[in-house]
């Protein structure tokens, strides 16, 4: 699988192609926004490892181009403000890395996007993360093979996230999703169903496995996680 790595310092693009070639990726580099569109159309690659901060052009504006051709976008950036993640989060970007960072997690960060595109290329309604399966079409859920009465909205809201496991979620788009427009702002009401799933499906409600909150963003559901 080939990996493009976009960043404008040759250290950043040293230390991620010698991690991505040990766990045995195709890497391929970009140092700005022109080589990284010329390495899409050449390269086609599968993932892109993407900063924002480049020399000829905002990052963010090449998300929607990289997702249109067919490629997951990782966010490698050190903007770490919580409206810079949303941003690029909204514009389609599949996960979000704050720098510094450290390499094992953006492999992990990888095999999770690469798993979300198998899932989604796959006609299975099924989701399943450990003990936990979630039915999209016959709208059940069960864990260990007893099915699990959620309400409507804790219903809507693990369905939003399992259509997109493995992949942060933004506040904005489950709320608009679940509740509705107009809702975009009303916070609380995920709180509440992410609490009532919680309660629900995960071994301790308190150190949740399934059900991850990414702070002032939104929600990721754990692909392959086990509920312990």
């Amino acid at each position: 699988m080939t990996v493009l790595v976009v960043d404008d310092e040759p250290a950043i693009r040293r230390l991620l192609h010698a991690s991505l070639t040990r766990a045995d990726y195709r890497v391929v580099e970009a140092g700005s926004a022109r080589d990284t569109l010329s390495a899409i159309q050449i390269d086609k690659p599968e993932v892109v490892l993407l900063d924002l901060g480049l020399p000829d052009r905002d990052g963010l504006e090449l998300i929607p181009i990289i997702k249109a051709a067919g490629a997951a976008v990782i966010v490698v950036s050190a903007r770490d403000a919580t409206e810079q993640k949303v941003a690029a989060l909204d514009l389609g970007a599949d996960d979000y890395v704050s720098k510094p960072f450290d390499s094992e997690e953006v492999l992990a960060r990888i095999r999770a996007a690469m798993r979300h595109r198998l899932s989604s290329e796959t006609d299975s309604p099924i989701v399943s993360c450990g003990d936990i399966e979630i039915d999209l079409v016959a709208r059940l859920v069960r864990k260990g093979g007893v099915e699990v009465h959620l309400t409507p909205k804790e219903y809507g809201l693990l369905a939003e996230l399992a259509k997109s496991a493995g992949r942060v979620v933004t506040h904005t788009h489950l709320l608009k999703s679940v509740w509705g427009p107009g809702h975009e702002t009303d916070v609380e009401y995920l709180r509440v169903a992410a609490r009532g799933i919680r309660r629900k499906l995960e071994d301790d409600p308190s150190q949740p496995a399934l059900l991850r909150n990414e702070p002032g963003v939104g929600y990721r559901m754990q692909i392959g996680s086990q509920s312990s």
